[in-house]
């Protein structure tokens, strides 16, 4: 299965059996909970799940939006009703950059059909859909979590492949830079990686932009296919949309994904030893 889905194909699949299991992850990082959106519209059958609480474990030493516990992330997707051999769509607002934390943890989980849904909730509705507010109670889900099927890096495997390869920071490019920092502890990037905000990938709609446009600018971000790369942004939630980019884009593959940093920012600003770059220049 492709990594991404047009809404189009999308209505088709709903149609058809296996019908795909179809999760609602809208999120914003200031707010407000995206359960609110979900409850005065959603996808038929949409099942929200809960990006903070659900799809994260507390936030703590590894960072604001840890890697949540194998046996709770099952437990959460069963209730989703997420099967083992039953393709999953999941979506957001528009641009993917939440709905790509879900597709992530679900490649991690083990599990090999995941789309985001190319533009999200604003696609769908622009396509003149039917949307519902009915909250569905689907039947109890079979996948079992299998962790460890998408390749994560800790600190000092992020400071390496910033040194020996491309490290990609998902972040706009004022955190980047360190000119402001709304919720972490400090301002700053991890020496050596490059700026390569999520927000560019798609256009201005939210729709994702074609594998040939984002190879190019991966390409003109230093990024060469064959060589490391992997991606981090404040606390892993949009760097999986680069994750995804690189696959869209063919610069990696889905039997060889670029590893994501988990903790990301959250976690490498936390501890004062290790240092944090500022400025526009990989430094």
């Amino acid at each position: 299965m492709q990594p991404l889905i047009r809404t189009n194909d999308l209505m088709d699949r709903l149609g058809r059996e296996p019908r795909p299991t179809v999760l609602d992850v809208r999120w914003s990082l200031l707010g407000p909970p995206g359960r609110q959106d979900y409850e005065r519209g959603h996808l038929p059958g949409a099942v929200f799940v809960d990006l903070d609480t659900e799809l994260a474990a507390p936030p703590g030493p590894a960072g604001r939006h840890p890697l949540p516990d194998p046996e709770a992330l099952e437990a959460v997707l069963r209730r989703a009703g997420v099967d083992q051999d039953r393709p999953v769509v999941v979506y957001d607002a528009d641009n993917g950059s939440a709905a790509a934390r879900a597709w992530w943890l679900l490649r991690w989980a083990g599990h090999r059909e995941v789309a985001v849904l190319d533009g999200g909730y604003a696609a769908w509705l622009d396509a003149g859909l039917t949307t519902e507010v009915a909250v569905p109670s689907p039947a109890p889900g079979d996948l079992r979590v299998r962790p460890g099927s998408m390749p994560v890096l800790d600190a000092d495997a992020a400071a390496e492949l910033a040194r020996e390869g491309s490290l990609l920071d998902a972040r706009a490019p004022e955190r980047y830079r360190g000119e402001v920092e709304p919720v972490d502890p400090r301002p700053g990037h991890v020496p050596g990686a490059v700026n390569a905000p999520f927000a560019e990938h798609v256009d201005e709609r939210g729709r994702w932009r074609s594998p040939a446009d984002l190879a190019a600018r991966f390409a003109d971000l230093g990024v060469r296919p064959g060589e490391p790369v992997g991606a981090y942004c404040g606390s892993g939630i949009t760097a999986s949309s680069v994750v995804l980019a690189l696959e869209h884009a063919g610069v990696t593959s889905a039997d060889r994904p670029a590893p994501l940093y988990a903790g990301s920012w959250s976690h490498w600003s936390a501890d004062p030893a290790r240092p944090a770059a500022t400025g526009r220049e990989r430094g």
